[in-house]
């Protein structure tokens, strides 16, 4: 089964989702260990995505510059 790339604006929604039920505490602790695990995969494709974007950019702008 093919794995769909999750999108930064996904990533984000479903890393608040996540939060807003750990603050809300409608997780069991098996829930909350899985989230947890979930949300750090999900910071680290964002962050990954982040560090992509900003070299593209610095990419663009330095062969403007030349």
């Amino acid at each position: 089964m093919a794995t769909k790339k999750v999108t930064y604006k996904e990533a984000i929604t479903e890393i608040e989702e996540i939060l807003e039920k750990i603050e809300n505490e409608e997780l069991d602790v098996d829930e909350l260990s899985e989230q947890v695990t979930r949300v750090s995969v999900l910071i680290n494709i964002c962050k990954d995505k982040l560090h992509k974007t900003e070299a593209e950019v610095e990419k663009i702008l330095n062969d403007m510059n030349q």
